[in-house]
């Protein structure tokens, strides 16, 4: 696979500001790397072509929260190169039954007995879930699971939709989960490229419907019992009379990419959006989550986690 490298150096002292800019923007293939000994930070940019490589960072270089120290270095990386990269910088992680787990641990890694495992290529950018966000996301998605399980509901007929699906991740995690009903859209087709190729990669096509759409478009009817969006905060609000209105009753609207210093803005415009629904939050670093639960309708019985005012 011929793989392109675009690396520019930034003040170290801008490193957290150009993290969240970097994804405020919704362009993968990046990342940003820093030498805390040295005090120096480098955007990094992993891509097909170079000349993908350079239009991406045009798009990017008008977001970025400081000057870079220099133009970028534009280079073709031999295979060792980037696969030792990313080998160093992807770790395996789990949470609850569900593993997350790169390629090339596909021989050594053993799987507890009842667990299952989603195959991730971080070369193939657009995330790999290592993200404070999309970890609350998963979180919330499994807990959202087990009480279905816990109240003897199957996940078969649930509907799940991951708006903003990015590389695919939660809504191939929901498919694993054992929900049959799983979609995912994105407003970038080559996100939506990424999705597909996960899920052939784990033998999950055709389990999860991805499209390329908008936000509200994207969200289809009010009849989804789970709706995950880990998306910038600004969406969050300006959308969330939809947002809320594409969950059933009872359902979950479970939302992350949102600052800790945003989360005031998000829970006004939702108690708003979504008035008597319950509410809670939850942080992880500076990122944090807001997952809302639809009040079911009279007479039917309660799924999904319990939220808290």
């Amino acid at each position: 696979m011929e793989l392109w490298e675009i690396r520019a150096e930034i003040p170290a002292g801008a490193a957290e500001e150009t993290e969240i800019a970097l994804l405020e923007s919704g362009s993968g293939g990046w990342t940003l790397l820093e030498d805390a000994v040295a005090g120096r930070a480098w955007i990094v940019g992993i891509f097909r072509a170079g000349a993908e490589a350079r239009s991406r960072w045009s798009e990017l270089r008008p977001a970025l929260a400081a000057a870079p120290l220099g133009g970028p270095r534009l280079r073709r990386l031999p295979d060792s190169d980037w696969a030792n990269s990313y080998r160093e910088h992807f770790k395996a992680w789990s949470f609850g039954r569900l593993h997350w787990v790169p390629v090339w641990e596909r021989e050594a890694f053993r799987l507890p007995a009842g667990h299952s495992v989603l195959w991730l290529d971080p070369g193939m950018a657009f995330g790999t879930g290592n993200h404070e966000t999309t970890r609350l996301c998963i979180e919330r998605l499994v807990e959202f699971e087990a009480a279905l399980a816990g109240g003897g509901a199957a996940p078969g007929n649930t509907r799940i939709v991951d708006a903003g699906c990015g590389s695919g991740i939660l809504a191939l995690s929901a498919a694993l989960l054992g929900f049959g009903d799983v979609s995912g859209f994105d407003s970038d087709a080559d996100a939506v490229r990424m999705s597909c190729e996960n899920a052939e990669l784990n033998g999950l096509s055709g389990r999860v419907l991805f499209a390329t759409a908008t936000l509200p478009q994207g969200l289809g009817g009010g009849d989804a019992g789970l709706v995950m969006a880990n998306i910038q905060a600004d969406a969050l609000v300006r959308h969330s009379r939809e947002l809320a209105s594409a969950v059933a009753p009872g359902g979950v609207l479970a939302m992350s990419g949102i600052l800790a210093s945003e989360i005031a803005a998000v829970r006004r415009a939702f108690a708003a959006a979504a008035p008597g629904w319950a509410f809670d939050s939850r942080v992880l670093g500076e990122w944090c989550d807001a997952c809302l639960r639809r009040p079911p309708l009279a007479g039917v019985r309660k799924t999904g986690p319990e939220s808290s005012e």
